[in-house]
């Protein structure tokens, strides 16, 4: 009975009926909607049906899984985080502190070469050093050691600006670091080798 009213009551008008059916079909739609405003309407009827309702059945014990076996291995736990680097949690602009610009001319495709002094672990002291160092036992290239080491070009000439400053690399010489004649003089045996052809 809603309002005082009871819409199955004979005397109940057919607008009271209709009224009630729509506030009840109002409540379902209500109660199905998430996040609904009419949460409190709701908990009032709840609380007067209590009485109406059988007690609810508790739910069946989950069976017993067997244990494992000795040789079967077990299950990764997927929920576990994968260890992370402590390499990768610093900023990159934190290992160059802030500087963009290297003390050295380098170039994307200049090589570099770790150094005796580089291989020793004892005189590199900075973790990202020695991550360059290894990556550059053998030559490589500085869009190489930007891109194994997993950071932008610019800090990667940063670092290896700053290594070849400690003596840590050994930086190569480009055919760019002879300037532009040289660039000239290459081009024009291009082009004189493409005339031949």
């Amino acid at each position: 009975m809603k309002g005082g009213i009871d819409p199955f009551e004979p005397r109940a008008s057919k607008a009271a009926r209709q009224q009630a059916e729509e506030e009840t079909f109002a409540d379902v739609v209500h109660g199905f909607t998430i996040g609904s405003g009419r949460r409190g309407r709701r908990k009032r009827r709840d609380k007067a049906d209590e009485g109406l309702r059988p007690p609810p059945t508790p739910a069946p014990s989950p069976s017993p899984t067997p244990a494992p076996s000795a040789n079967v291995a077990p299950e990764p736990d997927e929920s576990r985080e994968p260890a992370v680097d402590d390499a990768s949690i610093v900023r990159p602009y934190a290992w160059t502190g802030g500087r963009t610009k290297s003390t050295v001319q380098l170039q994307l495709e200049t090589l570099v070469t770790t150094t005796d002094r580089g291989r020793d672990e004892s005189s590199v002291k900075h973790a990202e050093h020695r991550s360059v160092a290894e990556i550059c036992l053998q030559p490589r290239s500085v869009a190489e050691i930007a891109s194994m080491f997993g950071v932008p070009l610019g800090v990667a000439k940063v670092l290896v600006g700053d290594m070849a400053d400690l003596g840590l690399v050994t930086v190569h010489r480009t055919a760019a670091d002879e300037g532009a004649t040289a660039q000239l003089m290459l081009m024009e045996r291009v082009l004189s080798g493409l005339r031949r052809l």
